[in-house]
């Protein structure tokens, strides 16, 4: 994108019909943006964003990105950057966000009692009206009236078919299967409501403004069972005691919690199978017969 002059102009045209504010991209930084999108801050014009950048064909996964964070924005519960627009220009797509100055170090409890209000967001069905992705893998929202049909269709076995096709083995397969046959002992005196979920909460996305309060961005937005957004705060760290500890006394979680969530980050670890292969296909078969030994405990 340094190089493509045309893009640049329009993406500024786009920010400056959407903003009603004249904008010219006068200087573009490479910075971190994933593993998926190149990200950049553009500055001009007395204005600073963040931009994204992908395939030409990228285009949706950023119309529910930005769709996602307008949805979460309007709860008025945790602060994200706000979608200003996108686009796509020759053979590439693009998202354009708010900038934000964002650093690592924040209010850890400011975060869990926010997120416990995010989660107060209750839909009658669950879902979402769009699929969306988690990382580059489409995530299929079709709305039901049943979180466990929901969660075994729409989550564990298509990450299971797209494993089957990806290599992950005959062993990972049966427990799969052997999983999907019995989800509902999972949820034996347990319904949950239909939450509005971050859905892809690991511990790069979020972060701090400069006066510590929370940001958190890159959802996989749908709504669903709350224990599945701090599962995955669990799956690879990065959020402090004093976060769950300001969550659950805002919102207690459920005893069956402690095992559910295993059933919840085996959709994320198997994710990372079918994104990046390598031991991911061992991770979810250990993560998934956990759950079948304790099923027959």
């Amino acid at each position: 994108m340094t190089t493509d002059i045309q893009l640049q102009q329009a993406i500024s045209d786009s920010v400056s019909q959407v903003t009603g504010q004249p904008f010219t991209i006068e200087h573009l930084k490479a910075t971190s943006g994933g593993c998926i999108n190149n990200a950049y801050v553009a500055t001009g014009s007395n204005q600073r964003y963040f931009i994204k950048t992908n395939r030409y064909d990228a285009l949706a996964m950023f119309q529910a990105e930005s769709q996602a964070l307008d949805e979460m924005a309007g709860t008025r519960t945790i602060r994200v950057p706000l979608p200003i627009c996108s686009g796509q220009y020759n053979d590439q797509s693009w998202l354009v966000l708010e900038h934000l100055q964002l650093k690592r170090q924040g209010s850890q409890q400011q975060l869990g009692e926010q997120l416990a209000a995010m989660h107060r967001i209750t839909c009658e069905k669950y879902g979402w009206f769009r699929e969306n992705t988690i990382g580059s893998t489409p995530q299929i929202n079709t709305y039901s009236d049943s979180w466990i049909d929901f969660f075994r269709d729409r989550r564990l076995a298509y990450q299971l078919s797209l494993a089957a096709k990806n290599g992950g083995g005959r062993k990972l397969q049966k427990s799969g299967v052997a999983l999907i046959e019995c989800i509902a002992d999972f949820f034996e005196g347990y319904q949950p409501q239909a939450s509005l979920l971050h859905g892809d909460l690991w511990g790069g996305n979020y972060a701090f403004l400069e006066t510590d309060e929370p940001v958190i961005f890159d959802p996989a937005l749908y709504y669903g069972d709350r224990e599945a957004d701090i599962a995955m705060t669990e799956l690879f760290g990065g959020f402090s005691n004093s976060f769950r500890a300001a969550y659950e006394n805002c919102w207690p979680l459920d005893s069956g919690y402690a095992t559910r969530k295993h059933l919840y980050n085996s959709y994320h670890v198997l994710n990372h199978f079918n994104l990046f292969g390598g031991g991911y296909a061992l991770q979810a078969e250990n993560m998934i017969n956990r759950l079948l030994s304790e099923r027959n405990a």
